[in-house]
């Protein structure tokens, strides 16, 4: 008897002595895991689909490949030729119940390589965890956080009722008309019976993530003047300077009024009107420049106008009409682009937060069991694909899981914090949980009536 015991001792302590070898050899599963989760992250980041020249077959290709490795149904749709709409689907138990959405974009804007500390397309990771790409925050983050999601739920064994779809959508950077517009207006669209529609956000420099319930809609306005040419040294009234510099400093006024409100705290960002001046355009070219003792006959500036959907729309075109571009001073004006504010009854594009919207309840809930914190819903400052699904009657909220985050879209050096973005994927699993296990009161009729 005594033999046995004398080998365990040896061996326990052979194990003991290798042990140390062992745990610096393997990761432990969880650090190993969150690496190929990064690792897909970049993988995604890296490639290039930034305008005016995507590389949309890429990205395709790639969100396929992560379709096929989380058995997903999958289908790519071209409404315009080079112009794929990816679109992915997880089953439901149960048909009868309409399906959940989560829409993301596959295209980001352009970079100025040389402002960039590293490559945006690099998906360099800093010391701090911080991941340096273009699409970081907006928003390559959000659609691979769905997926992770879902591979997270798919490993727990969890099956949802509802069918969840995931859109990867082209050209919102450009408006998405060719993207997320048409995929909402068609039959394909119809046929997936959607109930609730997420989509991106904002990150938030605090503890609590945003959340927005609507967006302001884009008025692109260029007014033109037009005036009697003259020696640039000759003094004289209405020319076509003088004409617009009045409108440009009625139009100032305006944004300092709107912008005071923000600044006092009296509302926020996406409940005013903005307005920025995107360009000025006037004087007669030369071979060095411009002829300086000439006073141009046209000149005209375009602005940027931002509208929040409770925005007062018809005192606007009068302010417009009378004050920014009155024909009385030899000017005209147009709209370059016109967002709409309201459906076809004249109802807001808003999607409600409070209980009469269970989807707005869930997200709440699903949000605070990850441990998250939410602040108060917002109108988003600028517009997003969501607008093209409030559009059709659906409710929409932009959620982007970016808590204690500087917001970077569209800025030099965007970039997310990997245990952010880790802890984004998470709150996803909460609601994806939430959202697709969501049976209405009185069983499995659609529930739309009540949003």
């Amino acid at each position: 008897m005594e033999k046995p015991y004398t080998f365990n001792l040896l061996h326990l302590l052979f194990l003991y002595l290798l042990l140390p070898f062992l745990s610096n050899s393997i990761p432990p599963p969880a650090q190993a895991d969150h690496s190929e989760i990064i690792s897909r992250f970049q993988q995604y980041l890296q490639i290039n689909t930034s305008q005016p020249s995507p590389d949309y077959q890429k990205s395709t290709h790639f969100i396929l490949s992560q379709a096929d490795s989380l058995s997903l149904q999958s289908q790519v749709i071209e409404f315009v030729q080079g112009k794929p709409i990816v679109l992915l689907q997880w089953p439901g138990s149960d048909p009868s119940l309409p399906s959940i959405l989560l829409n993301s974009h596959t295209d980001v804007v352009p970079s100025e390589y040389s402002k960039w500390v590293h490559s945006p397309f690099g998906a360099h990771i800093d010391e701090q965890g911080n991941i340096f790409a273009r699409g970081s925050q907006d928003m390559k983050c959000v659609g691979m956080q769905y997926l992770e999601a879902i591979r997270r739920l798919r490993s727990s064994g969890f099956c949802p009722k509802r069918s969840l779809y995931l859109s990867f959508v082209p050209d919102e950077e450009i408006d998405g008309r060719d993207g997320a517009e048409m995929l909402a207006s068609s039959d394909v669209f119809k046929n997936v019976n959607v109930d609730i529609v997420l989509d991106e956000g904002l990150a938030s420099p605090n503890e609590n993530y945003r959340v927005f319930y609507g967006e302001r809609a884009p008025w692109w306005l260029v007014i033109k003047s037009n005036g009697a040419p003259g020696h640039g040294a000759k003094l004289y009234e209405n020319s076509a300077m003088e004409n617009l510099f009045k409108s440009i400093e009625s139009i100032w006024r305006f944004r300092a009024s709107q912008f005071d409100l923000v600044k006092a705290g009296l509302k926020a960002e996406g409940e005013v009107i903005s307005v920025n001046m995107a360009f000025l355009k006037a004087g007669t070219p030369s071979p060095t420049g411009f002829v300086m003792n000439l006073q141009p006959s046209e000149a005209e500036a375009g602005f940027d106008i931002r509208i929040p959907p409770i925005g007062n729309v018809e005192s606007l075109e009068k302010q417009i009409a009378e004050e920014w571009a009155p024909a009385s001073r030899n000017m005209t004006f147009e709209f370059k682009a016109k967002g709409i504010l309201h459906d076809d009854l004249g109802r807001p594009l808003v999607t409600a937060t409070d209980s009469s919207n269970p989807w707005w309840t869930l997200l709440e809930e699903a949000i605070k069991k990850a441990n998250g914190k939410i602040g108060k819903p917002e109108i988003f400052p600028a517009s997003t694909d969501a607008q093209n699904f409030r559009k059709v009657g659906l409710p929409a909220i932009g959620f982007s899981p970016m808590a204690n985050t500087p917001i970077l879209l569209h800025d030099h050096n965007e970039f997310l914090n990997q245990a952010e973005y880790l802890r984004g994927i998470e709150v996803y699993e909460s609601i994806i949980k939430a959202y697709t296990s969501y049976i209405p009161p009185g069983g499995h009729g659609d529930s739309r009536d009540e949003l």
